[in-house]
């Protein structure tokens, strides 16, 4: 097994680990690190492609969660024409540790918003299209109207794409899932993000079982469509933390599972306890399977919509 790449500060000495909650000023004591891993290093995203994407989504005045969230996985992806649309518009009512969404108040609903993600899927003639969004939880129920409406207007407007929503929580509303659900998406996908003992830390507006139930209501009220979620590594969690999360998913009838390492932000955001190795990470995959993942994707730069293509035919 690979040896575990240490955390390197760019200040000598111990630094005291903060008790923040979510993001906060506390957090920029421990100092970014500059000296990832080799095989967390990823290129720039630009060529021909990557950038009539970004015309396309100003255009629209779309917003996808590639930009917003700093996705590492932006290059490939966008240099394949493909991206993930993010909804309900660019400021989130939590402020979870590890997101690199704005937090704030929210704007005003665009209620044209479906239907420009309609148009721009036409546009780049995508057979899978993934959509997803802040939290809204001033909205009764927390936008999930809108996540319908968008997967209404990409079905008249591209018959032929198949369509992955990645829903927030809803705040446990089970009639807001049902809107979802009734639209018929073929992948719905809900992340429980971490194990349970660091949800006040990393989730502090989250709840463990809240996500679970989101997943094992999936399954139950829409058998044929994938469930779906994702974890990320490096906040302090155990590997046999992590193995017991794996296994409470499972149990709520989930199909697949990604798996990838948490990158931090910026320095308000929750510092990285450490980098899983590629190989820590292959191995949590092959335990996956074994548990009886209908598939499992693992590695460091995994996020949820990573290759979220091949997801639909598992």
């Amino acid at each position: 097994m690979a040896e575990l790449a240490p955390i390197r500060f760019e200040i000598p000495g111990e630094v005291e680990r903060p008790r923040s909650r979510g993001r906060g000023g506390a957090n920029t004591v421990v100092p970014i690190d500059r000296q990832r891993p080799e095989w967390l290093k990823v290129r720039l995203p630009m060529g021909p492609q990557v950038e009539e994407l970004r015309r396309l989504m100003r255009s629209k005045s779309l917003h996808t969660v590639c930009e917003e969230a700093h996705c590492p996985n932006m290059a490939e992806c966008w240099g394949a024409g493909t991206a993930t649309f993010m909804i309900l518009g660019d400021t989130c009512t939590r402020s979870c540790g590890f997101c690199a969404v704005r937090t704030g108040k929210p704007l005003e609903l665009g209620p044209d918003e479906p239907a420009r993600v309609g148009e721009a899927v036409a546009r780049m003639g995508l057979g899978h299209a993934v959509v997803t969004s802040v939290n809204r939880d001033e909205l009764p129920d927390g936008g999930a109207a809108v996540f319908a409406a968008t997967i209404r207007e990409i079905r008249e407007r591209s018959p032929g794409t198949t369509v992955e929503v990645l829903i927030p929580d809803f705040r446990g509303v089970v009639e807001a899932l049902d809107v979802v659900l009734a639209a018929r998406p073929e992948v719905l996908a809900h992340n429980v993000e971490t194990v349970p003992r660091l949800y006040g830390r990393v989730r502090p507006q989250a709840a463990y079982e809240r996500s679970l139930e989101v997943l094992r209501l999936t399954k139950e009220r829409a058998a044929g469509v994938v469930c779906k979620t994702g974890i990320m590594l490096g906040l302090g969690e155990t590997e046999d933390e992590v193995l017991a999360a794996m296994r409470d998913i499972l149990a709520q009838g989930t199909d697949v599972l990604t798996i990838g390492q948490y990158l931090r932000p910026s320095p308000v955001h929750l510092p990285i306890e450490r980098y899983w190795s590629p190989e820590e990470f292959a191995r949590l995959g092959a335990a996956g399977m074994a548990m009886g993942y209908r598939h499992v994707e693992s590695g460091p730069l995994v996020r949820s919509s990573y290759h979220a293509e091949r997801h639909v035919r598992v």
